[in-house]
């Protein structure tokens, strides 16, 4: 190979050299930092840049994307002495370059650790319980502070998050028979509840059907009540009617005084009817009325004066009720007839009473004379 030829060669290499060196393609959403001799000189930005080959060199291309970083568990004491473990997971983004690059050696473990010192001064002054609840409050005051702290590195971040908070086995455990209990009495609590709503309802329909049952009992008692009402109207009407019909075959059979006497005869063997009526006392003026009937045969009245009004035996009882004082009226006419009725012979048996005929002083006593044949 000539020399001319070595040369063209080494020639072409150093120009695809000195090119690449010029010319900087920088991606979209990234930030190219270009020194000049050790010394910072500018910012490339997204596109094709042309810098001093061999004297400018780009030393770092920084994401200014937002970006996420998990941190591992970190152990924190609470403000009741208890030790929890806490992942936290922090969204940030590049917002200087320079200052990212310059401001800090390694901005991701900068922000791992002042994210770990600020998780423990705030949930420090929390109990487990308030820190298990007030992740918001955790999660907005540590994602304060810490940009204020990584502002001046050119770095905002955005958001904070606690991925979980861990409390010892035993801790676990006590909660979750605080929790079983807590359940237990919202059940006991809910049991209690629907056995008094089945109580009150219960009672409630026990209430309405005393009171239908009341209404019924009361319905059914003024209903008997005015049954019996209407029945005792018209016994009263059947007794009067039967009286009056008594009274008036009486008066129409003009009985003569053996047919009386027979009657009242027939009357004495009743007073000792009944069980317990085993001893009865007949007075001496009934013996002495029974001897002097005979004696006011004559005096018995072919019309008594009765009333002459005819009962129809055939006429219905009437089912409604009639007036009380109409009924009242003819059962008083009816016992003023039979009283009108009785007055001769009363008046007959009180005279004959009053003056018995004297006994003679010596001898057996005359007989009692014997009333006259019919």
């Amino acid at each position: 190979m000539s020399a001319a030829l070595i040369v063209l060669v080494a020639l072409a290499v150093l120009a695809i050299v000195v090119v690449s060196m010029t010319v900087k393609i920088v991606p979209q959403a990234r930030a190219g930092i270009v020194e000049r001799f050790g010394k910072y000189r500018t910012t490339l930005s997204a596109g094709l840049n042309i810098v001093m080959p061999f004297i400018d060199k780009v030393r770092y291309v920084i994401d200014l994307r937002e970006q996420v970083v998990s941190f591992p568990p970190q152990p924190v004491i609470t403000e009741d002495n208890l030790v929890v473990s806490i992942d936290t997971v922090i969204y940030f983004q590049v917002t200087d370059p320079v200052a990212a690059t310059y401001e800090i050696a390694n901005y991701i473990q900068a922000i791992e650790q002042l994210t770990m010192t600020t998780l423990r001064n705030i949930t420090g002054g929390m109990s487990l319980e308030h820190a298990l609840t007030s992740r918001d409050q955790i999660n907005s005051g540590l994602r304060g502070e810490l940009d204020s702290a990584t502002g001046k590195w050119g770095i905002r971040v955005n958001r904070v998050e606690l991925k979980g908070i861990d409390p010892p086995p035993s801790i676990i455990d006590a909660m979750e028979q605080q929790m079983r209990a807590e359940r237990n009495k919202r059940a006991a609590i809910l049991t209690a509840e629907g056995e008094r709503q089945s109580a009150i309802l219960t009672a409630e329909g026990q209430k309405q059907s005393a009171i239908l049952t009341a209404e019924g009992e009361r319905q059914a008692q003024i209903l008997t009540a005015q049954a019996d009402r209407q029945a005792q109207i018209l016994r009263a009407q059947g007794e009067a009617q039967a009286i009056q019909t008594v009274f008036q075959a009486i008066h129409d059979g003009n009985p003569d005084q053996k047919l009386l006497s027979y009657q009242y005869l027939q009357m004495l063997p009743k007073i000792a009817e009944g069980d317990n009526a085993t001893t009865w006392i007949i007075p001496a003026e009934l013996t002495k009325a029974l001897g002097t009937l005979g004696g006011t045969v004559g005096k018995i009245p072919v019309d008594g004066g009765g009333s002459k009004s005819r009962v129809d035996f055939d006429a219905p009882i009437e089912d409604d009720a009639p007036d009380e004082q109409a009924t009242a009226d003819a059962v008083q006419e009816a016992l003023d007839a039979a009283k009108a009725a009785e007055a001769p012979v009363g008046q007959s048996l009180s005279s004959t009473s009053a003056a018995p005929p004297a006994a003679p002083e010596t001898g057996t006593p005359e007989p009692p004379e014997a009333p006259p044949q019919s």
